[in-house]
């Protein structure tokens, strides 16, 4: 699949006054979503499953923020214990979703838009509809089935066992795509991935999530080592893999690899089956110690299987750094291919090797990259310029609704 950052052409609606909730299970990009419509006098409320010592500096006001933490803060003090098996996890994290979904359709506030991340939206969906709204499912990821067939199948090349995603959350997400009135896409790739599953272009609003360089900003001068950066899940689906096979293969001395980012099941045996030498190991960093990491990187690798818009991206980008990217992360709507980092086919560490060795053995051209970092994110207009389409995108779907 092509990313491409186009939108649906269509006529012109005027822009009106709507009122919208925003809900979702945790916080992610849900916050930026309600802080932007309350920028633009449009937010009513937001529901989260979080508790609200996890809600502060998102920028909402905290009148405007609903909770309903009773199963998702147990969920999430529980989630590392060697007693929360993965059957366990499944059932509470089902669990949950359905609570939530349920709380959140039954305390609906008046609103012309509600707007669900979605896997816990059915119920809130079809209440709001009930009530005369329009219903927006919120997918931060490639479409479900095309993400769990990607995984399945990758997991397989490695010969490791996997469950695959819960059948209820497929059945749940599936039937919310159907009774949406639109689907919220963060990337290119995910709209593709939305439409070849032979969902209506029509019904999909592309969305790319912005970044803070208020928040993201260089820290501390770049390390004199060469510094191969990792944030996130040390698991299959972001490539660990592959990543742990292109440094072995680019051979490149003194260099380093830094992962930042918990343990998956398959951690240990990935890290024992693709060894690389000078191989450091921070686990979970406070976004202060991320930053700094992204500061002092020479290049951050996220080479995904499977993404919707990887945020890390952006926020090396806004360090300074450099990113190699697959074409699965949604990259192409971040950073330009040679410019400000490279955007490789998924599933190859060879071409990953190869621009790390480019890199490596060319400090000039790693200075250039740095400083074409810094200047992309200014032009990409941070979490504003997401406000600004989301916001005129919702209107239109509000006027044509009235």
């Amino acid at each position: 699949m092509t990313a491409s950052s186009r939108e649906p052409a269509g006529p012109s609606i005027r822009a009106v006054a709507f009122r919208t909730v925003v809900s979702t299970i945790g916080r992610f990009h849900s916050f930026d979503l309600a802080a932007q419509l309350q920028r633009h006098g449009s937010l009513v409320s937001i529901f989260s499953g979080y508790p609200r010592f996890k809600l502060r500096n998102t920028g909402v006001d905290a009148a405007r923020i609903r909770t309903f933490p009773w199963l998702q803060t147990p969920y999430m003090a529980m989630i590392r214990s060697p007693l929360f098996t993965q059957p366990l996890r499944r059932e509470w994290e089902h669990l949950c979703h359905v609570a939530h979904d349920r709380h959140v359709a039954r305390s609906l506030p008046p609103c012309d838009l509600v707007s669900a991340l979605s896997g816990h939206g059915l119920r809130t969906g079809r209440a709001a509809q009930a009530k005369g709204a329009v219903y927006v499912c919120d997918r931060g990821s490639t479409h479900i089935g095309f993400q769990d067939r990607i995984l399945r199948e990758e997991h397989a090349l490695l010969g490791l066992p996997w469950q695959g995603i819960d059948p209820r959350v497929i059945d749940a997400e599936l039937a919310e795509y159907e009774l949406a009135d639109a689907v919220t896409v963060p990337s290119g790739f995910v709209r593709d991935s939305f439409i070849a599953e032979g969902y209506p272009p029509e019904k999909l609003i592309l969305a790319p999530y912005g970044v803070d360089p208020g928040i993201f900003r260089r820290s501390a001068p770049r390390s004199r080592e060469f510094r191969i950066l990792f944030v996130g899940q040390l698991s299959v689906r972001k490539g660990l893999h592959t990543l742990l096979q292109a440094v072995a293969s680019a051979r490149l001395p003194k260099a380093r690899l830094v992962l930042v980012g918990g343990a998956q099941p398959h951690t240990e045996a990935l890290l024992r089956r693709f060894p690389v030498p000078h191989l450091e190991r921070l686990g979970h960093l406070p976004r202060t110690r991320v930053m700094e990491e992204m500061s002092r990187a020479s290049v951050l690798v996220l080479p995904s299987v499977e993404e919707g818009l990887a945020l890390v991206q952006a926020q090396a980008l806004a360090c300074g750094c450099p990113v190699i990217g697959t074409e699965n992360t949604g990259a192409a709507d971040l950073f330009r291919d040679g410019v400000e980092g490279y955007i490789v086919p998924v599933r190859s560490h060879e071409a990953i090797a190869e621009r790390l060795r480019r890199l490596h053995d060319d400090p000039a051209l790693l200075e250039a990259m740095s400083a074409a970092a810094l200047a992309r994110v200014e032009a990409l207009g941070g979490w504003d310029r997401y406000g600004e389409t989301i916001h005129r995108a919702f209107s239109a779907l509000v006027a044509r609704r009235t």
